[in-house]
């Protein structure tokens, strides 16, 4: 979660600059992901939960998080089309209940962000392509990024304050991460996302698979 939070924090810098974030639609959903996280990590230190089940609740919350993500990288075009009318319009919830529902999503991210670190990244932006079906996709990207920046810097920090940070681990992973962080910037605006999607998709199904069968 901590490594997320660093490393997604200069994607979130990148699209602020370049305008691609509603910062309106972060703030909703920070007002649910914020208190969520903080009240997992209040229920972690009350229960006091033994090594032994806390990783079995973070296995059995993560293998229903990738199957999700999974699930929701495969359909996110399908949901579009579903999202729009025969005449071009999209449909959309009233703005009156768009508010709340922004807001009760970003609790739920916000609890399987804290508890599996999955849930910010795509089933974000499957919300967002639900809730705001007239975001344009960079906006959608962005939008969820510069979220996912203080939620999981909040979880990170809780987690490190339960004892449950490897920090040698994170530090390599941070200086393994920067080079990729370059190389992936530049290469994700040359393969097309019909070819990664898939290809993602699929391998989450089966990490997600491996660890409910286990």
């Amino acid at each position: 979660l901590l490594y997320a939070s660093i490393t997604k924090s200069l994607g979130g810098w990148v699209h602020s600059r370049n305008g691609s974030v509603e910062w309106k639609i972060v703030g909703l959903l920070s007002l649910g992901s914020l208190p969520a996280a903080l009240l997992t990590i209040a229920l972690f230190k009350f229960l006091a939960l033994d090594e032994k089940t806390l990783k079995g609740l973070v296995t059995g919350v993560l293998s229903v998080a990738l199957l999700l993500t999974a699930t929701a990288l495969l359909l996110k075009d399908w949901i579009k089309k579903i999202a729009q009318r025969e005449d071009g319009t999209v449909y959309e919830l009233h703005h009156r209940h768009l508010a709340p529902a922004t807001i009760v999503t970003g609790a739920i991210v916000g609890v399987l962000v804290t508890i599996s670190s999955i849930g910010a990244g795509v089933l974000g932006t499957v919300a967002l392509l639900f809730l705001y079906p007239r975001l344009t996709a960079v906006k959608v990207v962005g939008t969820d990024i510069a979220h996912a920046v203080p939620l999981t810097a909040i979880a990170g920090l809780g987690h490190l304050a339960l004892g449950t940070v490897d920090l040698l681990l994170l530090g390599s992973l941070l200086l393994g991460s920067l080079p990729g962080i370059y190389i992936g910037s530049h290469l994700s605006a040359k393969v097309p996302e019909k070819v990664l999607r898939p290809i993602l998709a699929v391998m989450l199904l089966i990490i997600g698979t491996r660890l409910v069968l286990h």
